[in-house]
């Protein structure tokens, strides 16, 4: 049996490599994205169904929603989309914006369970399980400065999955969150930081190898991938050049001299 999985945040990031990394495992995808155009391109290379959503709408996860009953069952919903603004004290932050990471981040993530856990439900019951994968990030558990916004965002969304999974027990659907630190991807900082290039650049500038966005795929693939009576409740996973979310290392990693004893 072909296993079908609707990825969002599809057209770029770790959302794209997270359909490619599927399409590659076998998997049917029905990516989904704001930008139709990225998404058609993406159809015509690997084959996804391509359906382009604004998740901040409840008109488009409605016909969403539609879509994907109407073609076929889905074994896995795994949640890419959501996004940052700004770096504001708290003091200082825009009520927009964080008013839109609020939308972006928790409340579609609700929207999303509350209209396709049915279907969920009925390929669990015709297949065995179903799968739930919400990729949220460290900073939903470590604050840090100029973080608030997004911090209490990735926060929200975090405690949703963790209920979900409480509320689902007894039931054959999985619940993982995936939860990465820094990860260097075409398009999230540049727009938390409003397309400002060199001040992009330098968050990333000197550190040795962080995470990109195949890396979170290819732990999404996994976990989706193991037996259907494990689940992953929480993976954290960082570059390790960043062994926390204030500690950081700049420059080559090397080998430091062991003490003499």
């Amino acid at each position: 049996m072909t296993r079908r999985a609707v990825v969002t945040g599809a057209s770029s990031g770790i959302g794209e490599a997270t359909a490619r990394a599927l399409r590659s495992a076998g998997w049917d995808v029905v990516a989904v994205a704001r930008r139709a155009e990225r998404l058609a391109a993406l159809e015509a290379e690997i084959g996804v169904t391509a359906f382009a959503a604004d998740l901040t709408r409840e008109a488009d996860i409605t016909a969403l929603t539609s879509f994907v009953a109407e073609t076929g069952a889905v074994h896995a919903l795994v949640h890419v989309a959501g996004g940052a603004r700004g770096t504001d004290r708290v003091e200082d932050g825009s009520p927009e914006d964080w008013r839109w990471m609020f939308e972006a981040n928790v409340l579609s993530a609700q929207r999303l369970v509350a209209h396709l856990l049915p279907l969920l439900r009925e390929a669990a019951e015709q297949g065995g399980h179903a799968d739930t994968v919400f990729v949220t990030s460290t900073a939903s558990r470590t604050p840090y400065a100029g973080g608030g916004g997004y911090n209490a965002a990735k926060a929200g969304e975090s405690m949703l999955v963790q209920d979900l999974r409480l509320e689902l027990n007894g039931e054959p659907v999985r619940v993982v969150e995936i939860a990465p630190g820094m990860v260097y991807t075409e398009e999230f900082t540049l727009n938390r930081l409003g397309g400002d290039r060199l001040a992009t650049d330098r968050v990333y500038e000197g550190v040795e190898n962080p995470l990109v966005a195949e890396d979170v795929a290819d732990v999404i693939a996994y976990a989706l991938g193991t037996p259907g009576h494990v689940n992953l409740d929480l993976i954290t996973m960082r570059p390790v050049a960043q062994s926390a979310q204030h500690l950081l290392a700049r420059g080559p990693l090397r080998v430091r001299p062991s003490r003499e004893s």
